[in-house]
């Protein structure tokens, strides 16, 4: 037995260099295995990994090893999201080229994430901002195009003025630009877009085949897509209030059941009415420019205080042409969204009914409560949005919600009236759906991304650029130094001649938004030495879709959405035959710390605080100053508060085991995990136990044989050899259907356990006969097989302890022996005339006489039956005993 501590600062450099120089988590594109394929979502080259990035990709390399463990040709690789602001904003600041600072910031996070004993297959890496990456990328866009995926079109959009560049809804912050601080404004641009609207019912329904989602996952995209079933209502105008003698106002809605509620009509202030309206009224149009310095985002328009602008417009009841509606210009109606018009129903819409309390307008309730009284039901500040029955709306009075919307739809169906400008009749009520799901806009006024490769010529208007001309390049000598894209005042980049006519053209100077590199690196993963093509079909096919895919919560819905939308594109334009990329997704938590601030309000790091316990109660001193500091609340880890950890000082001081093995067994996956030092030494301690453990295994195993001359297989098991051979194959059967369901500290708890019973045969001390000793031989080799996978450089030390030849990293995972599953005894439970009165245990094998006589030997049923005669007994094999007196 070795004294020795298990040296991890030795040991997992030393096992890391061993499985680099074999290339053994390399897959093989041919290897006539089963695939698995499992995936972290890669990260963005910022320069360090955070102790985030340890969770989310130890709990995908621990699935990784199991499976090639299982024989899987495993697909685990690893690349960059390296394209983006950050890099712009690095080269401003610090004076370096946005290329120059991406790439040393992936050799560093490289460094970092080896010492982690990933098992990644290094030979798939890239970048996305590797030309030879975004070259297939740019190609994939022109067949876009082609396909009538991709297109052109003016849109909305928020505009920085100091910045010179579109911001994206999340850049604007209160009305302005995030960097700049200028107010934003609302400019019409022409930009690109992909036509993910062309799949908007193909993705909602799809989301009901995704069975290995996430619920909630699946609800958020669902509510993201947004599938509204509804009725496309024609408002008749009163055309003389209408500035050109406009004669009707469209609007969508879900409630039509609520329309005799309506108290006033709002339409967007880029409605073609507003604008016709705002040429010849000042104050409105003024208005409307005051309402588009809010930015686009719909979290800011529904926060904002809702203003409207009486436009002196009247709209018709279409029940009632008597009833006139008076048409606002408000604040909170986009244009991208239904038909850019709306009519209030205040009592009935938090929204609207802020709306009519600032403006006056008032309130009629048109849907009443169950069991309240009609009479005195009303409405002042809270909005009613339940179920209940109609009222004070004339013939749909005492109707239910849903059969007052069907009577509405079925009455305006039938009403016929002219199309303004065509004359023929139309209904004045259109059943439709409407999604919330909009075209993806992919164009942004920066330098550092993905090129988009079209020409514009001023005689051919927009050209592709030839596939033969690809990849579009950046440029290396761009200069920063004005506002805005520095593509669009580069002196040359930008100035070509057109591949149609020849004459003198520009490039498009907008770059792709980095969602598109992100929407189809796992289909490139799968061949990335391809340089003809973006993939190779054949097999993409076959390797893809992403049997497990593992990322935060916080991409659940746009990555994961473009991603779906753009591996269809993909099948569209023959790059790939399939439509959904991750067959099963998992979501993890995040690592959460809590926060430590000195009495001047500045935050410090913990690794300057010392903790100590006092009594019942934590206190926290200054390690530099032994000044009190005031332990705040736990809180995600974020630099801006400092209650960050470093991955390297952890691996530094206790090694990448033990940070992995914290990492799996302190929470659920899917739930954040507390950041304790105090779990962490723990975790470092049962390192040293298992150590120390097989070791002393290794021993006792010596009487079983060597390598050289392994013992043969007893014939026979006594009850102590028996035990642990159960307590082990239990062990191997709980871990292994723990990880495939991804329950990590299930699995870590299980480990522990049978470690225990392990520990609690050898502390016996005496020498084993043949067959304990054979049973700890095997005890032990299966021991570290279970945690080789959550502490492979380890498992490695404790391999070649035990004699066993190879790489535990290259073992195949251990058979179970189902016969020892099977317990001897069975608990059945006992009840006396249906009412549960105790359990009782026999042999598996008795049969219902001895059963019964063992039941009714039971003091809980002698005394619930109080003497009297039993009438019969009733046995549920394996389950229950039912005695009937």
């Amino acid at each position: 037995m070795t004294a020795e501590r298990y040296n991890a600062r030795e040991s997992e450099p030393r096992w890391q260099r061993l499985w680099d120089e074999k290339a053994i988590f390399a897959s093989k594109n041919d290897d006539p295995r089963p695939k698995y394929y499992v995936l972290e979502m890669f990260p963005y080259p910022s320069g360090r990994i955070h102790i985030g990035h340890v969770r989310n990709y130890t709990l995908g390399d621990v699935l990784a090893r199991f499976m090639r463990a299982k024989g899987y040709n495993v697909l685990h690789p690893m690349g960059w999201d390296a394209f983006g602001l950050p890099a712009e904003n690095a080269a401003i600041e610090r004076k370096v080229a946005p290329k120059a600072w991406t790439y040393d910031n992936i050799a560093a996070m490289k460094k970092q994430l080896r010492s982690i004993g990933l098992s990644l297959d290094w030979s798939r890496e890239f970048a996305t901002c590797d030309p030879s990456y975004y070259k297939h990328q740019q190609k994939m866009f022109l067949d876009m195009l082609r396909a009538g995926l991709a297109e052109r079109e003016k849109r909305k959009l928020n505009w920085d003025p100091v910045d010179m560049t579109v911001l994206a809804n999340e850049q604007v912050i209160d009305g302005r630009g995030w960097r700049s601080g200028a107010v934003v404004e609302q400019r019409e641009m022409s930009q690109w877009v992909f036509k993910i609207t062309k799949y908007s019912q193909e993705l909602l329904e799809a989301l009901d085949g995704l069975d290995r989602w996430p619920d909630k996952v699946r609800l958020m995209q669902r509510n993201w897509i947004g599938r509204s079933e509804g009725l496309l209502i024609r408002f008749a105008l009163d055309a003389a209030t209408t500035p050109a003698g406009e004669s009707e106002l469209k609007i969508f809605t879900t409630r039509p059941d609520t329309l005799f509620g309506a108290k006033f009509m709002a339409i967007s202030a880029d409605h073609p009415l507003a604008q016709a309206a705002a040429a010849k009224n000042p104050k409105l149009a003024e208005f409307i420019a005051d309402i588009k310095k809010i930015g686009t985002a719909q979290s800011i328009i529904d926060t904002a205080e809702k203003q409207g602008f009486d436009t002196g417009i009247k709209a018709v009841h279409p029940f009632d042409p008597n009833w006139k509606l008076p048409v606002y210009v408000a604040n909170f109606v986009l244009m991208e969204y239904g038909t850019g018009a709306i009519f209030g129903c205040p009592a009935h819409d938090q929204r609207d009914l802020d709306f009519v309390n600032k403006y006056d307008l008032g309130n009629v309730p048109v849907v009443c409560p169950e069991g309240q009284d009609p009479k005195t039901f009303v409405i002042t500040d809270v909005a009613y949005d339940g179920d209940g029955r109609m009222i004070n709306s004339r013939f749909l009075d005492g109707m239910t919600i849903e059969a007052a919307k069907e009577e509405v739809a079925k009455r305006l169906e039938t009403e016929l009236r002219a199309l303004p400008g065509e004359g023929r009749l139309a209904p004045v009520g259109e059943r439709q759906v409407n999604f919330r799901l909009r075209d993806w806009g992919i164009s942004r006024q920066r330098y550092w991304g993905c090129p988009i490769p079209v020409i514009h010529c001023p005689t051919c208007d927009v050209v592709p650029v030839p596939d033969d001309q690809l990849p579009v390049t950046l440029p290396e000598d761009v200069s920063f130094d004005k506002p805005g894209n520095a593509l669009d005042h580069h002196p040359t980049w930008k100035h070509v001649t057109c591949p149609k006519c020849g004459g003198k053209a520009v490039r498009e100077t907008d770059t792709m938004d980095t969602f598109v590199d992100s929407s189809w690196y796992f289909a490139r993963f799968t061949d990335p030495w391809n340089e003809t093509a973006p993939t190779t079909p054949a097999v993409a096919n076959r390797m893809m879709p992403v049997d497990q895919y593992i990322g935060g919560v916080e991409h659940a819905i746009l990555h994961l959405l473009y991603s779906r939308f753009f591996t269809r594109a993909m099948k569209a334009t023959g790059h790939i035959d399939m439509t959904e990329p991750f067959a099963g997704m998992f979501t993890q938590g995040m690592v959460v710390h809590e926060t430590y601030q000195k009495a001047d309000g500045s935050w410090v790091t913990p690794a300057e605080v010392k903790i100590e316990v006092a009594g019942n109660g934590r206190r926290a001193v200054l390690m530099a100053t032994g000044e009190d500091v005031e332990i705040g609340p736990i809180e995600k880890m974020s630099k801006s508060k400092k209650n960050t950890v470093d991955p390297d000082d952890i691996i530094a001081s206790y090694g990448a085991d033990v940070a992995r093995w914290f990492m799996l067994s302190d929470s659920p996956p899917d739930r954040d995990v507390i950041w304790s030092d105090e779990r962490v030494q723990g975790a470092s301690r049962f390192v040293q136990r298992l150590w120390r453990l097989v070791n002393e295994s290794a021993e006792i195993a010596k009487i079983a044989g060597n390598k050289a001359a392994p013992a043969a297989r007893p014939a026979t098991f006594g009850p102590e050899a028996l035990a642990l051979r159960k307590a082990a194959h239990s062990a191997l059967d709980k871990v292994s259907s723990g990880i495939e369901r991804l329950h990590f500290n299930v699995c870590l708890a299980h480990i522990r356990e049978f470690a225990n019973a392990l520990s609690e045969v050898l502390a016996k001390g005496d020498k084993p006969a043949p067959d304990l000793a054979w049973a700890v031989k095997e005890a032990a080799t299966i021991l570290v097989q279970l945690f080789s996978p959550m502490m492979p450089h380890l498992a490695e030390e404790c391999w070649v302890v035990l004699g066993q030849t190879g790489l535990v990293s290259e073992a195949d995972w251990p058979q179970i022996e189902r016969d020892l599953l099977v317990e001897d005894s069975v608990t059945l439970v006992v009840q006396v005339n249906g009412k549960k009165r105790g359990d009782v245990t026999v042999p598996r094998a008795a049969q219902n006489a001895d059963i019964e006589a063992a039941v009714l030997a039971l003091d809980a049923v002698k005394a619930a039956l109080g003497g009297k005669p039993v009438r019969k007994v009733i046995v549920v094999p394996m389950r229950i005993v039912n005695v009937v007196g």
